[in-house]
């Protein structure tokens, strides 16, 4: 037994959201090598703990932009994994009714998910407008824009970090860093050895953490959310994590160093926080329950998706545009 701060309550729910997490992500990568996909998915496998310990730390009322690998962040918002796998599979029952597939879930409704975006740094300016106009309603929502370290090379990062910083937006910029864009190593197109730092220039405050470690990175963003709440302005938070995967399925990584995988399996953030929970009287066969649990709703899922209906031919032009979501009015 050792000395934790956490209880194991707080804990087995980091855990089993990881494992959701990474459950979804291997059904969905057996499904496309199967066939039973259609394009192209990109995972998050590996950077479970990040994903975990941000979204803990943000409230129902606060909104949140995704990217193309935003699985991760739908299922620890609270997603259900019904209609995220269905959206995967272009069917009718999916978030986006299968028309906007693994790259563009949102749930504006429900979760206030503003959309992941298959462009890379899209979310940014996407972000700070929601940030502004929680700013003008007085609704204390912080928005939350999630996006890998290949955006943070983007002009929009600049342009909006700057404007968010002079207005005081209450934004936070959480940064997945698993140190590769595609097939680039970050260090080849980035001087700086961390990516939040850049904050520096707008007077914007950060912090740089084990992406590994889920409280960890609850404790930095629970601080940047406060922060951006209390009318401070926006707040970066850069988590270091890995990318298990190429970068899309099927990318087999051969520019990436075998180092790299094997410092990534020995810091696997599900086996660390395992190893917590078995330190404070946690069993294996309770750790075993959660996983077998997170499987059967990831093969129920899968099932959910395979027999639900494609859309309509007819409705293709149908849900072009949005105009009456409150938050994308003109103002």
């Amino acid at each position: 037994m050792t000395t934790e701060k956490y209880s194991k309550v707080q804990l087995l729910g980091f855990y089993n959201t990881m494992v959701r997490i990474r459950a979804f992500e291997e059904k969905a990568a057996e499904c496309f090598i199967k066939g039973m996909l259609a394009g192209n998915i990109h995972l998050s496998i590996g950077q479970e703990a990040a994903e975990a310990g941000a979204f803990t730390a943000i409230q129902p009322k606060d909104y949140f932009t995704s990217t193309h690998r935003g699985h991760g962040h739908a299922i620890a918002r609270g997603a259900d994994p019904n209609l995220a796998m269905a959206e995967l599979f272009g069917k009718k029952t999916g978030y986006c009714k299968g028309k906007g597939g693994s790259m563009h879930i949102a749930d504006i409704k429900n979760l206030n998910h503003l959309g992941a975006n298959g462009i890379v740094g899209a979310g940014q300016a996407i972000s700070a407008g929601s940030a502004m106009a929680s700013k003008i309603n007085g609704d204390d929502s912080v928005t939350v824009g999630c996006f890998g370290d290949g955006a943070t090379n983007q002009g929009s990062f600049h342009e909006v970090l700057n404007m968010a910083a002079t207005w005081k937006l209450p934004l936070v910029w959480f940064i997945e860093n698993n140190a590769y864009g595609v097939s680039t190593h970050i260090t080849k197109i980035t001087n700086t050895q961390d990516l939040a730092s850049r904050a520096i220039a707008y007077d914007v405050p950060y912090s740089i953490v084990d992406g590994t470690n889920p409280t960890d990175v609850f404790e930095a963003m629970e601080i940047a959310m406060e922060h951006a709440r209390s009318g401070k302005g926006p707040y970066l938070v850069e988590a270091k994590v890995f990318r298990y995967q190429g970068h899309y399925c099927g990318d087999p990584a051969n520019y990436r160093p075998k180092e790299y995988m094997e410092t990534a399996l020995e810091n696997d953030g599900i086996k660390k926080l395992g190893t917590r929970l078995v330190n404070i009287g946690t069993t294996d066969d309770e750790l075993k329950s959660i996983m077998q649990a997170a499987a059967e709703e990831m093969n129920a899922a899968v099932m959910f998706a395979d027999q639900s209906p494609y859309p309509d031919i007819n409705e293709v032009f149908e849900d072009m545009y949005v105009t009456d979501n409150e938050r994308c009015v003109v103002r």
